[in-house]
């Protein structure tokens, strides 16, 4: 005899096999979309044949991450994946990361890691995800509308109930796929930060496991031209530089320039001192990263979307990139309702601090069975 999770787990899997029905500790449940293990080759031409780091969580690779269907509510201090609702905002970094690792062992904040696994799935497919980037249409296809979830100031619409699109809004094109990875709201990623423009990760997928990733946390690693991680802070490590001098004007404004991959930082877009606030950032589009002369960048870098694997114009997109290299800095990904051309899957924002909570900023949780 079958309960309700049963069928209702039964039908999700029956219309679209590669998706499923999970439920929290505390028996409630999230609508999911399995994603199982490839090589970085499988999805970057002339890329290693070694494990996309989103497989590998504590040394260990896993079979497949479960990514959620839509960009998460919350309900009881926890994350859930389900249809047409008003995704959660006004969410910060710590928070959202706790609401998914509140759900038990293996649930997380999706990490920048399985983000990119994604990205870089939809690039190998040669299908770019749309969805709510101009005010609850796609900017490119107007016709491509979402259900207004909610407006602001005399009526604009801004979020859509997640999944109220068209197909066109999921990463594989079909019912079947991720929903609203481009545009209706920034999402908080993990594993990935900014430090005084150094560049931070934790290693593989092991955010899924839920570790610290405090602003103190010792699990932070640097990265060195070879691809090697290593404690933060010697000599040698990524950065991202400008190619201009910043100022110190307390205002956020774009300084101009180009943001540039190197190993030192002679040129932070805030001049006076490593401070969380809004003042100078850098806007450019992502595929138009360049790194200094001189410098080698990794496989890694890369495969984590640090830098571009099609440096040319449209190579990727045209997603943009925002960057502030001083502070503190936690990543946004896949743009908001308002970004336009430079929302996609590509698109970075490393230039909030963790704190930051907006309209505009939610999230969504992934399993990976631990």
């Amino acid at each position: 005899m079958f309960n309700n999770f049963d069928t209702l787990k039964l039908a999700v899997e029956t219309v679209h096999p590669n998706n499923t029905v999970l439920l929290d500790d505390m028996g409630m449940p999230s609508i999911m979309v399995r994603i199982p293990k490839f090589k970085i080759s499988d999805v970057i031409e002339g890329g290693s044949t070694a494990t996309f780091p989103a497989f590998i969580v504590n040394g260990v690779e896993v079979p497949e991450i479960l990514i959620s269907k839509y960009p998460n509510i919350v309900m009881n201090e926890r994350a859930y994946s389900l249809p047409m609702r008003d995704p959660r905002a006004y969410v910060n970094y710590d928070q959202a990361k706790q609401y998914c690792q509140n759900k038990g062992t293996g649930w997380h904040l999706m990490s920048n890691a399985e983000w990119m696994a994604i990205a870089y799935w939809c690039k190998k497919n040669g299908f770019v995800p749309g969805g709510n980037t101009s005010y609850g249409c796609n900017h490119a296809a107007p016709h491509e509308k979402g259900t207004p979830s909610y407006t602001y100031g005399e009526g604009t619409i801004g979020r859509t109930f997640t999944g109220s699109g068209p197909v066109t809004w999921a990463h594989d094109g079909t019912a079947a796929g991720i929903f609203d990875l481009c545009g209706n709201v920034w999402e908080w990623v993990s594993g990935l930060r900014l430090h005084n423009g150094e560049i931070q990760v934790i290693p593989d997928n092991n955010s899924a496991r839920g570790v610290d990733e405090s602003a103190t946390s010792p699990l932070w690693r640097a990265m060195l031209q070879d691809g090697t991680l290593v404690a933060p802070g010697p000599a040698g490590t990524l950065k991202y530089d400008n190619s201009i001098t910043g100022d110190a004007t307390q205002t956020n404004h774009d300084i101009g320039g180009a943001a540039e991959l190197s190993t030192v930082r002679n040129n932070p877009m805030y001049t006076g001192g490593d401070v969380d606030d809004y003042y100078g950032y850098q806007y450019q589009t992502y595929e138009s990263l360049a790194a200094k002369a001189g410098i080698t960048v990794p496989e890694i870098a890369k495969v984590l979307g640090l830098f571009p694997t099609n440096p040319t114009a449209g190579g990727h997109d045209g997603d943009g990139l925002w960057v502030r290299n001083y502070g503190e800095r936690l990543p946004l990904r896949g743009g908001y309702w308002g970004t336009a051309s430079r929302s996609g899957v590509f698109a970075l924002y490393l230039a909030v601090s963790r704190a930051s909570s907006d309209h505009h900023v939610g999230f969504r949780a992934a399993f990976v069975n631990l």
